[in-house]
């Protein structure tokens, strides 16, 4: 069974005590015990001295009846038995009339006095001549005084003893202690009765005390530890007095603070963890997709290019000659819409060829310094009066403090052109276009938003691949492949995100000062 802790400290307080208690109570009763003793010696001493001050008239006239009578009435007011006995022995006179005649040899109590062994002592001292002894289950106390042969003794005219004689005989006072004893009992049981008051009372108190001092800060010590076990950093322990526990419990709640200071930390480590991953995820599958991307359009430009220069002649005579068939008045004129049909495909080809050389051709950028906010105000300025854009609001949002790029104007100015039509196509000719520049982490930057009809999710790893469109017969497609490549070739990145039903936005990165030389082969 698993004692509290208070129970502990009471019962080890109450043992402590109750030996003290017990030990002290000890010594006091034998104390008591000695002063009880010695004032009961000092009693009987002084009736015995009493006896033969009061006697001594009496003795010198030797009037014997008087002498016994008087020692007879001080025995019975002082409850003590009286007698004495002569130098030979005899006792010549008891209160107790049964001892009165008897011979009383010298290894008699009363007569050790004044022999010890064979030597005669005329003087003992009063621890000398007291004697403790039991009768009828009754504790008395004898004390013994010698009657001396005095001058005024032997000068006396009755007076027959001889001079030379130094002790007449002994006077011997003997009183109960059992007034002693009663004392000495009622003592002790006061002094138990009190102890055990005490020891209740002491016992109480330290109980209080302990249960408000010690083991309240214990428990709620306890609790707030069970709580801390259960991952529970919010509680804490509340303030006791300015002492050891209060100490304690101010580290207590000092320790809870900082495990939920550091369990914070660990957690926003796992969450920016977590989030340096995937931004590092999703920064590795886009240099990964530009690797695919920038691999596909080199093999792609390298194929293209031939393919353009083989069927741009004969794309040239088949558009030469059918022109002439369409100005020959020989002409029937039920075919000269078949011929305009053929010269206009043919004229289609001839673009796509012309975007293919394009798409292909390596050409080193003119770099020059030129603002950001300028070419795009000159490329919205090429469009901005076309029919398409007459319903479209333009909102211009640029940062005036942007330093100027070393970029090729004509190249950025065609990218923002590709982009702000597929803006006004998206939209259909109706909604809002906002362009916002600015720079940030040592790259200038514009963002152009629409408020088009978006682009599916699935498109949107495929708008930058040559020859894809989602306009069905309208385009090229190579409008944003062209942009990808001018973008890389000046050291920026061209990135697109996009919300069906809600707009798209293109976001242009360029490098703020000389923009990194790269080849031809890495631009496609």
């Amino acid at each position: 069974m698993r004692l509290h802790l208070i129970t502990k400290l009471t019962a080890a307080t109450g043992a402590v005590l109750l030996c003290t208690m017990v030990l002290f109570a000890y010594l006091n009763l034998n104390n008591l015990k000695g002063l009880l003793l010695q004032e009961a010696t000092l009693n009987a001493d002084r009736i015995s001295e009493t006896i033969l001050r009061t006697t001594h008239s009496q003795m010198l006239r030797d009037d014997r009846p008087l002498f016994y009578r008087t020692m007879q009435e001080i025995g019975g007011q002082q409850g003590a038995e009286v007698r004495v006995v002569n130098r030979t022995g005899r006792v010549i006179f008891s209160t107790t009339e049964a001892e009165t005649g008897m011979m009383l040899g010298k290894s008699a109590e009363i007569c050790q006095v004044c022999h010890k062994g064979s030597q005669l002592l005329v003087r003992a001292s009063l621890k000398n001549r007291t004697r403790r002894f039991y009768r009828d289950g009754t504790e008395y106390l004898g004390v013994t005084n010698a009657i001396y042969n005095e001058e005024s003794c032997y000068t006396a005219s009755c007076h027959f003893h001889p001079e030379e004689y130094r002790v007449l005989g002994i006077l011997d006072v003997v009183v109960p202690l059992d007034k002693m004893h009663a004392l000495q009992n009622a003592f002790r049981n006061r002094s138990i009765a009190l102890t055990l008051l005490l020891i209740a009372i002491t016992s109480l108190s330290l109980t209080l005390f302990t249960q408000k001092l010690v083991n309240r800060p214990v428990r709620e010590l306890l609790d707030h530890t069970k709580r801390l076990s259960r991952g529970e950093l919010d509680g804490k322990v509340p303030s006791f007095a300015n002492d050891e526990l209060g100490e304690l419990a101010q580290s207590f709640n000092l320790m809870t603070a900082n495990l939920k200071k550091a369990r914070e930390e660990l957690e926003g480590w796992g969450k920016n963890l977590e989030q340096m991953v995937e931004d590092r995820t999703r920064e590795v599958t886009q240099i990964q997709a530009q690797l695919v991307r920038s691999e596909k359009l080199a093999s792609l430009g390298e194929l293209v290019a031939g393919i353009a220069h083989e069927i741009n002649n004969p794309l040239t005579g088949i558009l030469v000659y059918t022109s002439l068939v369409h100005g020959d008045e020989k002409l029937d004129p039920s075919l000269k819409e078949d011929v305009e049909t053929v010269i206009r495909e043919t004229k289609r080809c001839a673009e796509i060829v012309k975007g293919l050389l394009e798409f292909s051709r390596c050409s080193t950028p003119h770099l020059g310094n030129a603002s950001l906010n300028a070419i795009s105000d000159a490329a919205l300025s090429i469009i901005e009066h076309q029919t398409l854009f007459q319903n479209i609001e333009v909102i211009r949002e640029y940062d005036q403090t942007l330093a100027p790029l070393v970029v090729d104007p004509g190249q950025l100015e065609q990218v923002l052109v590709n982009i702000f039509l597929n803006a006004a196509q998206a939209m259909d000719g109706e909604g809002t276009l906002r362009i916002e520049s600015g720079a940030e982490g040592g790259q200038a930057y514009i963002v152009i938003s629409d408020s088009g009809c978006g682009i599916p999710e699935s498109h949107l790893a495929k708008i930058f691949d040559p020859f894809f469109s989602t306009k069905e017969n309208k385009g090229t497609g190579l409008g944003l492949s062209v942009s990808y490549g001018i973008i890389e070739k000046h050291g920026g990145t061209i990135e697109v995100h996009s919300q069906v039903g809600v707009g798209t936005t293109f976001t242009v990165r360029l490098p703020l000062g000389e923009p990194a030389q790269i080849s031809c082969s890495a631009a496609l």
